[in-house]
């Protein structure tokens, strides 16, 4: 995963005016607990106009689909549901020939209330004047033990045991 591309996604994401929230081994970095990812996973707003302008946003990177579907396809929720309950998809991975060490995951559905997680999503720059929007904490902690696989139980074990960065308010 390369920084110049983390800094072009997030800067086009939010250009198109998509509301979005990191999610995976990039927002466990952000929130103290720095480890290896090899990809960004991305939960993005569940509605289609918001899907179709995520999709417009990464497409002009050249991101497109691994799996042999046209990229608008993402944008159905139907579609979205019937991949996940007849081939079990939880992500859709998206690659590009000009980010070729960055690939993408966008969540199938989504994992928690997006306007509730939302709402309670943490902001970080990634670079000078551009910010990205990050799964709260306590949101990844219950994904990650959600999911229950060897790395995220330990993603959770660093992340409950780090002391999360001091609220502004509590200055």
């Amino acid at each position: 995963m390369e920084r110049r591309s983390i800094e072009t996604i997030v800067g086009s994401l939010n250009q198109a005016g998509v509301r979005y929230l990191v999610v995976g081994g990039l927002a466990v970095v952000a929130h103290g607990f720095v480890r290896f990812t090899a990809d960004i996973d991305i939960v993005l707003d569940p509605s289609p106009a918001a899907m179709r302008r995520a999709i417009e946003a990464l497409s002009a990177l050249g991101y497109r689909p691994r799996a042999p579907v046209p990229f608008e396809e993402f944008a159905d929720p139907d579609q979205r549901r019937t991949w996940a309950r007849e081939k079990s998809l939880t992500v859709f991975s998206v690659f590009s020939s000009q980010h070729p060490a960055t690939e993408i995951d966008l969540f199938v559905e989504t994992p928690f209330d997006f306007e509730r997680a939302y709402a309670d999503a943490d902001r970080f720059e990634v670079a000078s004047g551009i910010e990205a929007t990050f799964v709260g904490r306590e949101d990844l902690i219950a994904m990650k033990r959600k999911a229950g696989r060897p790395q995220d139980l330990k993603d959770v074990a660093e992340l409950e045991s780090a002391v999360p960065p001091a609220d502004e308010s509590d200055a």
